[in-house]
């Protein structure tokens, strides 16, 4: 079936997960285990997730991804799956921890990123193959997605959720945990805000991330589908005006210089371009960052 065992006694086995309460005693893989020579990041968050997390996911996985980190997730829908996504597509790797069996593909919706994963990284659980997942096993293997990692990342969580459990588990592996601020009303951003009242970082960026980790960023990319030489000046105005959160038609035309057909008429080239999506009937979203040192040349 392509899958290996490692006890822990196995010289290949990760070293992180050696030093963790409770370790596990052996685990399976499929694909390549992280290497220990390079950082991790654990991206986490919400599995039903709102678009400003999913952007935020996207962004970060890819910034990371593209500057060497390797990001560990859990597989799960939503922001799991999301990062490790970006992350592939970004050229990265990616390894994703499972609460059952490898062969066991679940959620059903990410068989697809399930075969990816093996090529761009690898699949780890501490199940046998054909084990199928149960409430517990998911709450067990958080321990090893922050044992993985040298950071762990909260984009979108809840309260009260799965998440939590991860982030205790990294507390007490002594590893460092950032989280994306939110709205105060946002139940999808209550358990982050609640993370960084109680001394979590504040992730603003994935250059704090990577300052966290003691890595300088690599020379940032163009966005997907430009030219090198960037956008234009309508089109990096816009997409400053633009946020992960969806705003309106109304809203941008108020945020920016332009009349509602030059709007028109930028939104489709982000759109054509990959930097921007509608997400409903006249309702927008960016879906790369524009570099701060990037100077907007169009006069007004």
């Amino acid at each position: 079936m392509g899958i290996e065992y490692l006890p822990a006694f196995d010289r290949r086995f990760p070293e992180k997960l050696l030093t963790i309460p409770n370790p596990p005693s052996g685990i399976y893989f499929e694909g390549k285990l992280p290497d220990p020579d390079k950082p991790s990041v654990a991206i986490i968050g919400a599995r039903v997730c709102s678009e400003y997390g999913r952007g935020a996911a996207e962004y970060f996985a890819k910034t990371l991804a593209e500057n060497g980190i390797q990001i560990i997730s859990g597989m799960a829908r939503g922001i799991d799956g999301i990062g490790q996504r970006s992350a592939i597509m970004s050229g990265g790797e990616t390894f994703g921890v499972l609460g059952c069996g490898i062969d066991v593909i679940y959620p059903e919706e990410n068989r697809e990123l399930f075969k990816q994963v093996i090529q761009h990284g690898g699949l780890i659980s501490e199940y046998p193959p054909g084990e199928s997942g149960r409430p517990a096993y998911f709450s067990q293997r958080n321990r090893i997605i922050s044992g993985l990692s040298d950071l762990v990342l909260v984009l979108e969580a809840r309260l009260h959720s799965g998440t939590a459990i991860t982030v205790r588990h990294a507390l007490e592996q002594g590893k460092d945990v950032f989280a994306m601020p939110g709205r105060i009303t946002d139940p999808l951003s209550v358990g982050c805000n609640t993370l960084i009242r109680d001394g979590a970082g504040i992730a603003l960026s994935p250059e704090e991330i990577l300052e966290a980790l003691g890595i300088k960023q690599r020379k940032k990319k163009t966005a997907r589908g430009k030219a090198a030489a960037g956008f234009s000046g309508s089109e990096a105005m816009v997409l400053r005006a633009l946020d992960f959160k969806p705003l309106s038609f109304g809203e941008v035309l108020e945020k920016t210089a332009l009349t509602p057909s030059e709007l028109t008429e930028t939104l489709l080239s982000l759109q054509l371009a990959g930097a921007a999506k509608e997400t409903g009937r006249g309702y927008y979203i960016k879906k790369c960052v524009i570099p701060e040192e990037q100077e907007l040349t169009t006069s007004f």
